[in-house]
């Protein structure tokens, strides 16, 4: 599975962005699929992620801020944020489960400063 992230940039606290990724393969050979990031200096961590049957999860700072979905039909996973803090600055990775396999896509940079 080759995945395709885009959507990252720079927004004020506050602001929001929509981060897209773009599956190679049908969706329905892909079991869960989402989003993981990686801020300067620190270990990589899951933020969100939806099933193949529409099961959403979401690591704590995520809930409330941020929201996962996903278009079978289009082979599409996207992650809307809102209320963005510096903290969230870091490179998101959009990945994807198939037979029990995890792949990565390229990450997008995020970075929310004044």
């Amino acid at each position: 599975v080759q995945l395709q992230a885009s959507g990252g940039g720079l927004v004020q606290p506050g602001g929001s962005l929509r981060l897209s990724c773009a599956a190679s393969r049908s969706s329905s050979s892909i079991e869960d699929m989402g989003w993981y990031r990686q801020a300067p200096g620190k270990q990589r961590e899951y933020v969100a992620g939806v099933t193949r049957g529409g099961i959403l999860n979401y690591a704590d700072f995520a809930k409330g801020r941020f929201t996962i979905s996903r278009d079978n039909a289009k082979n599409m996973v996207y992650l809307k944020m809102n209320s963005l803090k510096p903290d969230d600055t870091a490179v998101y990775y959009c990945y994807a489960v198939a037979i029990s396999t995890m792949y990565w896509g390229q990450g997008t940079l995020v970075t929310v400063s004044s």
